[in-house]
């Protein structure tokens, strides 16, 4: 039987964690998390959203010793619950890690689009009002080619390039960072806070499970682990993946804050990030720095997330949940060959629907990465560990029940409109069918 390749070390676990939670969201939306808590908010709300996932980042890495199966969550739930609910699981785990390969292939047009205007040129169509120009589709398209390739060679070619673009990346964003601050001024942090210190916090900590979601990625690459590597290095990969994160997050906020006044960013442009340091350095060579720093995080995310996507995919054909022959594995490259080419085809035809087709799923992602992290913390609970253990995995539960309650229901602000109920009911016929083909009770060798 050919298994998949055993070659990977606690410094690719940490690169595939970083670079499954990390791509472009932070050039996007971080003014949006300034307008939620100002400097000193998006702080304290990001280190205490940290906090939060730390238990359930606990509950992982001891999952992860104990099961060290790609299937992960899938596995997880499979000693305590009926086939059907390990499906489910998996089903919207998949979700959650290879919606990200499509839109960060879009992004690559956005980006490259921003930096030379002529690639949005030769309009096709339009979805929900957006244009999708050719160049954005071969570009997309070529991407999704490159890593399909790259990852059906194996996994040491794929970690890295993923440590290559990742400690790329943290030097590129250290770069602009230091640079900022000889253009920036303290007066830029005031004030500290965008309404009162308590609800600027809250603002904050709601979305910081969407932007550090990622940790969990370590236990879908588990069975690929260098003989060598000690099954106590999970827990170490996953939790310094969270404060690797949170360092991350809280830098680029004091970065930005500093170099100009926090209400100035305009939510309405398409890079407020770099624009401000445009303004702040009287110069354009800024933008390009930041854009194509932010072009290397990309890549890093959608390799790491085409990784644990296959991974899971692969696991769950070869427990016959889905289509069995995702369960195969190449003879020399020893890497699950037909789940690598599903997602990359999947990516390649998600990719047509344009940016605006993708965001009703994406809220569903989101809720979907909850849904997988509380079966994770359910099952785990109903192993009866210690009561330690036992209390980590409630806390875990609590927390993820409220992130998927926030979107599901009708009388909080953000929840699921029709187009995101029926982007879940679309994705859950599809899964039907998928599963159609399966042996339900069966697990192959």
């Amino acid at each position: 039987m050919t298994t998949l390749a055993r070659k990977l070390r606690l410094i690719d676990y940490l690169a595939l964690g970083f670079g499954t939670m990390v791509g472009t969201g932070w050039l996007v939306v971080m003014d949006d998390i300034l307008q939620r808590g100002g400097p000193l908010g998006a702080i304290l709300g990001f280190t205490a959203g940290a906090l939060m996932l730390l238990p359930i980042g606990y509950v992982y890495g001891k999952l992860v010793k104990l099961i060290p199966d790609a299937a992960a969550e899938v596995a997880y739930t499979a000693r305590v619950f009926p086939p059907g609910v390990s499906f489910v699981t998996g089903w919207m785990m998949f979700l959650a890690y290879f919606l990200t390969c499509p839109f960060e292939a879009l992004a690559a047009g956005k980006i490259l689009g921003y930096l030379f205007p002529s690639l949005n040129s030769i309009e096709l169509y339009r979805i929900g009002g957006h244009p999708v120009y050719l160049p954005h589709l071969v570009l997309g398209l070529a991407i999704a080619v490159f890593f399909t390739w790259l990852n059906y060679r194996g996994i040491q070619a794929s970690t890295r390039f993923l440590k290559f673009t990742t400690f790329t990346f943290l030097a590129l964003v250290i770069g602009f960072a230091l640079a900022g601050g000889k253009h920036g001024s303290v007066a830029n942090l005031y004030p500290a806070f965008s309404h009162s210190p308590l609800i600027s916090i809250l603002l904050v900590w709601q979305v910081v499970p969407w932007l550090m979601s990622g940790f969990e990625s370590v236990g879908k690459s588990a069975e690929e682990a260098s003989p060598e590597f000690k099954s106590g290095n999970f827990s170490v990969a996953i939790l310094m993946t969270i404060f690797a994160g949170l360092t991350f997050f809280c830098l680029v906020i004091g970065a930005v804050s500093y170099v100009a006044p926090w209400q100035s960013l305009n939510g309405s442009l398409q890079f407020p990030i770099a624009v401000a340091f445009e303004n702040a350095f009287h110069a354009h060579w800024i933008v390009n720095f930041i854009l194509g720093t932010a072009l290397v995080a990309l890549l890093q995310a959608f390799n790491a997330n085409m990784v644990a996507s296959s991974r899971l995919l692969f696991a769950m054909g070869r427990r016959n949940l889905l289509i069995p022959s995702m369960g195969n594995v190449h003879v020399l490259n020893q890497t699950p060959v037909l789940a690598i080419f599903g997602v990359g085809g999947a990516t390649a035809v998600a990719i047509f629907f344009g940016e605006a087709g993708l965001v009703p799923i994406l809220e569903v992602g989101a809720v979907a990465c909850a849904v997988g992290w509380m079966s994770a913390c359910v099952s785990y609970f109903m192993m009866k560990p210690s009561l330690m253990d036992r209390a980590a995995a409630l806390f875990g539960f609590l927390v993820t029940s409220a992130m998927i309650l926030v979107k599901v229901l009708p009388l909080v602000p953000g929840h699921f409109t029709r187009y995101e109920w029926i982007a879940l009911g679309i994705w859950a016929v599809i899964g039907f069918l998928v599963r159609l083909p399966a042996r339900p009770g069966t697990l192959r060798p």
